[in-house]
């Protein structure tokens, strides 16, 4: 049975069958801040029980636990590399354990570097692409093997994917592999009654975003979209909670682009 509260666990197959408990269950990937954090809380006020992952920061993700808490909701908080399968599996295994199964998984692990294609150190660009593709590719598989009927992938890309600024090329790339690995995962699971899309931001008022930013390059991208505004990670988090609940469900291979209307 589900245990009620938040707490921080250690480092830690239904294989496609339902969910006859009734209650669903999420793991969130890069779920201690930021989007990640957004979506875990927005999963546990809807009444999913949430597994935060975290790479490193369990400070961190011992406050989104504890925020979920005391909104009354159930998660855990647990270490992962999402590049690393072996821990990756330890991840999804601890989920069954703790709650029955795996309903629903939201990979929102990232890492951003910015830099003109010329310039760019080709380390910082493996260590990206490591974390964005290979993690991508490695949460997927396990989600292939063991998310139950019902439930609802959701990965993440960019709007800058379309938008294509500057010295976004290696971050681009990546989460253009990860739309590419959604829409085949999509079609790859015909038959199981499970969704599989991405949601791409346009500029989002999160440390990751805002971080090595002028405050006239923040306003800037502020006034991209039509509404002239930054998202919130709440904003993100809203979209995510659709696709991931009953009233998304005939939303399937599909990339949302969650920007305010900027170009697609």
């Amino acid at each position: 049975m589900p245990r009620s509260g938040g707490r921080i666990v250690g480092d830690m197959t239904d294989n496609g069958t339902t969910n006859p408990a009734g209650r669903r269950v999420a793991v969130v990937t890069g779920g201690s801040r930021g989007i990640g954090s957004a979506v875990a809380k927005r999963l546990a006020a809807d009444g999913l029980a949430v597994v935060v992952n975290y790479a490193g920061n369990s400070a961190a993700a011992a406050d989104t636990v504890a925020a979920i808490a005391a909104g009354g909701g159930t998660a855990v908080a647990m270490r992962a590399d999402v590049a690393d399968e072996y821990q990756v599996s330890a991840l999804f295994d601890r989920a069954e354990q703790e709650f029955g199964g795996i309903d629903v998984v939201v990979n929102s692990a990232g890492r951003l570097a910015l830099s003109p294609i010329a310039d760019l150190d080709l380390e910082v660009l493996d260590d990206l692409h490591r974390t964005n593709i290979r993690g991508t590719f490695v949460v997927a598989q396990q989600t292939a093997r063991r998310l139950r009927g019902g439930g609802a992938f959701v990965g993440f890309s960019t709007s800058v994917v379309a938008t294509q600024f500057p010295d976004y090329g290696a971050y681009t790339a990546s989460k253009a592999a990860v739309e590419a690995i959604t829409l085949i995962l999509a079609r790859e699971l015909r038959g199981r009654d499970i969704t599989v899309n991405a949601v791409a931001p346009g500029p989002t008022a999160t440390e990751l975003f805002l971080d090595g930013k002028s405050q006239e390059q923040i306003d800037t991208l502020a006034k991209t979209p039509p509404l002239e505004r930054l998202g919130t990670p709440e904003d993100i988090a809203a979209v995510v909670a659709y696709l991931a609940g009953e009233d998304g469900r005939w939303i399937n291979g599909q990339v949302l682009r969650a920007n305010g209307g900027m170009a697609r």
